[in-house]
């Protein structure tokens, strides 16, 4: 199967077949949103993030795109820098987020903005992401998508609805926005999710947690390596790490092999992904016919 990387087959199949000794009942999702269950690239021009759209697209003030660029300028090469210790992302991360909500709110950001952005072809699901999720409602299993969209839990939400994927089994955790009554953001609800501090703790007051608390096998799907912070204080007995590395694949190869199971390259479709949930869920292990398979 082209655009797939397994470091290590025989760790693979370990975790692969322990999750499916346990089955659906025992098995819940984790994944990131943007440019993992969506597309990096769409007809060859990058989307960093929802958030991007509103930035390129001209919304609100005439200076918010120049201003949101700046930030993005200043702070992106920090985010997707697998070299920069994680404290230091941390501290940068939540300066950029902080300051783009600042932004946000000076620029006059109004929840009429949220549907515009679900009018642009930029926003599309990976191939294959709205059969993994038709399939994991039919099944049962819970999806946790924990993201930190700086466009926060809503905007998800309406793109579910939108694409007729707003299952109850899904759970959107990320950044909540207050509301005026005009619907303006007149401002942010603390903790801020950014990109390096995204964990399962974040869950414990939520009141789908107990129903995911006793599923203790996870497959994870990221896009950074720091998203495998997301299960960061999870009580779990097996974990798949699925990672989507979108671009400058020959560089930062190496650190998604000794971060992930599993890496999907150049923004690869989900039919690997698919096949694992499937064999994991229904308590079957992996088969060799798999395809072409890169292993390292």
């Amino acid at each position: 199967m082209k655009n797939i990387v397994i470091p290590d087959r025989e760790k693979l199949d370990r975790i692969r077949a322990a999750i499916a000794e346990g089955g659906a009942a025992n098995l819940h999702v984790l994944a990131d949103f943007d440019r993992t269950l969506t597309r990096a690239f769409v007809n060859g021009e990058e989307v960093t993030s929802i958030m991007a759209i509103l930035r390129d697209e001209n919304y609100m003030t005439p200076d918010y795109p120049e201003k949101a660029k700046a930030l993005f300028d200043e702070y992106h090469p920090i985010e997707v820098d697998t070299k920069v210790p994680l404290e230091q992302k941390k501290k940068a991360m939540g300066e950029w987020w902080r300051k783009h909500f600042d932004l946000l709110i000076a620029s006059g950001m109004n929840k009429r903005d949220l549907a515009k952005i679900l009018t642009s072809s930029k926003i599309q699901f990976r191939e294959g992401t709205v059969e993994m999720l038709r399939y994991l409602h039919e099944q049962g299993i819970p999806i946790v998508i924990l993201s930190s969209s700086g466009l926060g839990e809503e905007i998800i939400s309406m793109y579910l609805e939108k694409e007729g994927c707003l299952y109850d089994n899904i759970h959107i955790v990320g950044n909540a926005f207050k509301w005026d009554e005009a619907g303006n953001v007149i401002g942010v609800k603390e903790p801020i999710i950014h990109v390096a501090n995204k964990d399962e703790t974040a869950l414990s007051g939520r009141p789908f947690y107990p129903q995911i608390q006793k599923r203790r096998n996870v497959i994870l799907l990221g896009d950074n390596i720091e998203d495998n912070g997301m299960v960061a204080g999870f009580d779990y007995e097996s974990l798949l790490r699925v990672g989507f590395l979108n671009k400058n694949v020959d560089e930062n190869l190496p650190d998604y092999q000794a971060n992930f199971d599993v890496v999907v390259t150049n923004d690869g479709d989900m039919s690997f992904v698919n096949e694992l949930v499937h064999e994991c869920a229904e308590g079957r292990e992996g088969h060799e016919g798999s395809g072409e398979v890169e292993q390292k």
